[in-house]
């Protein structure tokens, strides 16, 4: 595989900011962690060896009929019942956190929330669910989130705004005014107003967003594209007989990545940091999934419980420092004036 010497030049400044390199091996350590969550906090075990046979309960549903039981409903792997009829005949291994995110900790001995313990690291919520189970899920789904959110609006956002770059003139004026109301909109507004007659889910709120984060790039990208498309090599492909789009797309459009992809990781960020908001406020995730914006109105709420505030608190700090330091490296790797 040949790599270009700019390629290499980029790497090098990359891995010439260190707290910037560090900071994105640190969280792929972090979001790879999260990724396997079933197999690192979860109800169930991760293998079943019952009876010469082999079963993988974070995959399938098995009835407690299967271990010699009485019931037909799913076995509850935390019913002592249940461990001595596997443990007759077999053995099974459970994950280091042996709650999900949803599990309910009915043998504590305090009142919820209770303090962390032996049994729950970081203590549980004023549901009696584990803490750090609900941080692990959550940021797997803040992440995800904001992957997915950074991805598509940053892909509608070049198309938007290299075409208004391109061709200039009136597509470019009607499509700033139209920018100029779209943005004026209020977005709280409009998720309160949709959460009253549908329930919120993970597509619909990306949905939602995507419908306003488009913005955040087309300046940017519009701005590159008007630079360029006065260049000599525009001219001159233009000139050989060269299609709009090809030009677009082929030529113009890797010169004006470099400022998309600096942009790119503070914008994942401001994701992040606006689905924790909506969590907070209650117009975000349903009720009971894992997030961090949740734990943090439980942190608000249950001020007599320390280490739910604080515990979301330096989530969030860690995960946002994180993702600017590694933006900060990103913009030092395509600075055409930093030289190794």
């Amino acid at each position: 595989m040949n790599i270009s010497p700019l390629t290499i030049r980029r790497l090098s400044n990359f891995r010439a900011n260190k707290r910037g390199y560090y900071s994105a091996l640190v969280f792929c350590v972090l979001f790879l962690i999260s990724i396997f969550a079933e197999f690192i906090a979860n109800d169930k075990p991760i293998i079943v060896l019952f009876d010469k046979k082999i079963y993988f309960p974070v995959f399938q549903n098995i009835s407690e009929v299967y271990y010699g039981g009485e019931f037909e409903t799913e076995a509850d792997y935390k019913d002592p019942y249940v461990k001595d009829l596997i443990n007759k005949k077999g053995y099974f291994f459970m994950p280091l956190i042996e709650y999900s995110y949803d599990t309910i900790n009915y043998d504590l001995k305090v009142p919820s929330p209770s303090p962390p313990s032996f049994e729950n690291f970081l203590g549980t919520d004023d549901q009696g669910r584990d803490v750090l189970a609900r941080l692990i899920y959550g940021f797997r789904i803040s992440v995800f989130f904001g992957l997915i959110l950074t991805i598509l609006s940053s892909i509608l956002g070049i198309i938007v705004g290299g075409i208004q770059g391109f061709y200039g003139g009136k597509i470019d004026l009607f499509g700033q005014r139209f920018i100029e109301i779209w943005s004026g909109l209020p977005v709280l507004y409009l998720l309160i107003i949709i959460s009253s007659f549908i329930e919120p889910s993970f597509w619909i709120l990306l949905f939602i967003m995507l419908l306003f984060s488009w913005m955040s790039l087309e300046g940017v990208v519009r701005a590159e594209f008007l630079r360029a498309r006065n260049l000599e090599y525009v001219k001159a492909a233009k000139a050989l007989g060269v299609t709009n789009v090809k030009l677009m797309f082929k030529h113009v459009l890797p010169n004006a990545m470099v400022a998309t992809l600096t942009l790119m990781p503070f914008i994942l960020s401001g994701s992040i940091a606006t689905l924790t908001s909506l969590d907070f406020l209650g117009f975000g995730l349903p009720p009971g999934s894992p997030s961090l914006g949740e734990m943090v109105a439980q942190g608000k709420a249950n001020l007599q419980a320390p280490w739910l505030g604080l515990s979301a608190f330096f989530t969030l700090s860690i995960q946002l420092s994180l993702l600017v330091f590694i933006g900060e490296a990103v913009r030092d790797a395509f600075d055409p004036r930093k030289v190794i």
